[in-house]
């Protein structure tokens, strides 16, 4: 492809440089070299102007820098100026990789994201479409699932990944935006067909200076990704929802809001009905009564507002409503692992305060005897959330039992002190796998065991190293024990 028709119409390029064939874009040095234009980000920790020399030295095509950049001397190697080199990296990415599903809907917030997505996709699939959801466990597609992915990719490989799935022929993808992809304009290439909003909550502290710039950033999916007349999905029950919805109104946006709050899709009542839900839903003039195989009120807040975004799609409400019935959990959200002695354990990938007080709060309703919650922090994080998250456990739950997370490059004890601090009463056991056990030892008729923290992860981050380990695993296998002992 030409650098003139890689490169939005606003950049300018030098005449002379028109007609350089362009082959990819690169935010790395490493992976500069001809054809290949280098993107010269700033960054939180380093400049990517930095490492111009080393694209140049490698014949890197172009130089994608920021309008105010002072460079050294880089010879003939164009310099392609510009306000904002993350959006327009985005952009350029979207060129190169020009295929993207004819459907894509993209839901933010602080909770209920991967949830969302995940039912998204479900939903579709059950009414005929070839699709697929990509976010924080990975992509999957109609016949294949690749776990481990961030929860929004960079621009290069997101639009590398669209293309990939417009040539295999999907034709609806449901995704994650998380707040640093949003802030960091990875998204600004997605041709958008409707967003939802679930929640906000304390999250990412260590990356956004306030609560407000956290918002901030996931407004931008509505009043400036979203074009005026698409549909702006929102679960009237979640925290900021009324900051939402002004913005979707601001940008002409058609409304959907969902919830026992909604009134587009307004869930009149839900009662538990064994290991599922009952829930009534009134849905533009109509009632429906729908059995959710899931456990907990807050993913029937996320199957409504997965329901809101196929419906903004252009699905038809009846069909998707009676799709709830056969959604599927996603792994580690609320997981049901296993029963022993009576007592149930599940696993959810809470760690932050209000999916923890939401899991806990979930799980209580099936707790005929003791809710045994099991969690920890991880490090070289917010550290201001784990006296609250000590407080939640101890709060809503019968005992409480402090582990380690994901340390890190801190001391363990110290953060299980940081949240002990405000966790009186709790029990500490350091090792993740004792913890588990200790609390499926203790566990008996009519409790539930939740872990909470890790979800679907299969790594424990200590130092610098990933050491297997798995929350099912452990579970499984405390369970097993139990049960050869005659529980």
């Amino acid at each position: 492809m030409r650098l003139q028709d890689a490169v939005p119409a606003a950049v300018a390029v030098p005449q002379d440089a028109r007609e350089l064939e362009i082959r990819g874009i690169t935010a790395s040095s490493i992976n500069a070299g001809p054809g290949i234009i280098f993107a010269a980000l700033p960054g939180a920790k380093t400049d990517g102007a930095l490492f111009i020399p080393d694209a140049v030295a490698r014949g890197a095509a172009a130089i994608l820098l920021g309008a105010d950049k002072q460079v050294a001397d880089v010879g003939g190697t164009v310099l392609l100026r510009v306000a904002n080199p993350r959006r327009v990296l985005a952009q350029i990415a979207a060129r190169l990789h020009p295929g993207q599903p004819s459907t894509a809907v993209a839901v933010t917030g602080t909770s209920g994201k991967t949830s969302v997505a995940d039912f998204t996709r479900q939903i579709f699939a059950a009414l005929g479409r070839q699709a697929a959801s990509l976010g924080t466990i990975g992509l999957i597609k109609p016949h294949e699932a690749i776990y481990g992915s961030l929860t929004t990719p960079d621009p290069v490989t997101l639009h590398a990944t669209l293309d990939a799935l417009a040539h295999e022929g999907i034709t609806h993808l449901a995704f994650e935006a998380s707040s640093h992809g949003l802030d960091q304009h990875r998204l600004d290439g997605v041709t958008l067909t409707a967003a939802a909003f679930t929640n906000l909550g304390r999250d990412h502290m260590d990356y956004h200076p306030s609560v407000e710039d956290y918002l901030a950033a996931k407004l931008r999916l509505f009043n400036e990704l979203l074009e005026p007349g698409q549909a702006a999905v929102v679960n009237a029950d979640g925290a900021f929802a009324d900051r939402v919805l002004a913005a979707a109104k601001a940008r002409g946006l058609r409304i959907i809001t969902t919830g026992a709050k909604g009134e587009t899709l307004r869930r009149v009542s839900l009662k538990n009905d064994g290991f599922a839900q009952a829930m009534e839903v009134e849905a533009f003039g109509t009632t429906y009564n729908v059995r959710l195989p899931l456990v907990g009120a807050y993913q029937a807040e996320n199957a409504l507002t997965a329901a809101g975004l196929a419906i903004a799609a252009g699905e038809d409400p009846s069909a998707v409503l009676a799709s709830l019935e056969h959604l599927r959990g996603v792994p580690g959200r609320l997981e049901i692992v296993g029963e022993a002695k009576g007592g149930l354990a599940i696993v959810d990938y809470a760690h932050k305060p209000e999916a923890l007080a939401a899991a806990l709060d979930a799980c209580r309703p099936f707790a005929t005897g003791k809710l045994i919650s099991v969690f920890g922090c991880g490090g070289d994080r917010d550290k201001g959330k784990r006296p609250i998250m000590g407080q939640i456990s101890v709060e809503k739950a019968d005992v409480s039992i402090v582990t380690d997370d994901n340390p890190r490059s801190e001391v363990p004890g110290a953060i299980r002190a940081d949240i002990l601090a405000g966790a009186k009463g709790a029990i500490e056991i350091g090792d993740r796998a004792e913890a588990i056990t200790a609390a499926v030892r203790m566990m008996g008729k009519g409790d539930v065991v939740l872990v909470a923290g890790k979800g679907h992860e299969t790594g424990q981050i200590i130092g610098t190293k990933v050491v297997p380990f798995s929350d099912h695993e452990a579970l499984r296998a405390a369970l097993d024990e139990v049960r050869a002992d005659g529980g």
